[in-house]
């Protein structure tokens, strides 16, 4: 029987969801203790634009797997939601991604 919360599919439907052709960073935020489901959420609905539905089962796979990617741009474009994000208490960091050859 399958989980609910079937995490490593819902990851790689968002991912597919979420990239843009030509991106150079992700915008990674990390679980904590501190901030519950609603403002994880709210956060993501008013700062990444996504949706109700989309920011819930991000901050369903940022609490089940400790992280998540939560937008992927250019990083000039990442810094002012990373910045906002951590701004209202959440942990967000920009990784570059590697760029195939």
């Amino acid at each position: 029987m399958s989980s609910v919360f079937d995490t490593d599919v819902l990851e790689e439907t968002l991912l597919k969801t979420t990239t843009n052709v030509g991106t150079h960073a992700q915008l990674i935020v990390y679980n904590d203790d501190v901030n519950t489901f609603d403002w994880v959420i709210k956060c993501f609905m008013e700062v990444c634009s996504h949706t109700f539905e989309q920011s819930e089962q991000l901050s369903l796979i940022v609490h089940f797997k400790g992280k998540a990617c939560v937008k992927t741009a250019s990083f000039e474009e990442l810094k002012p939601l990373k910045d906002s994000l951590v701004e209202r208490g959440l942990s967000a960091v920009i990784e570059t991604v590697k760029e195939d050859s």
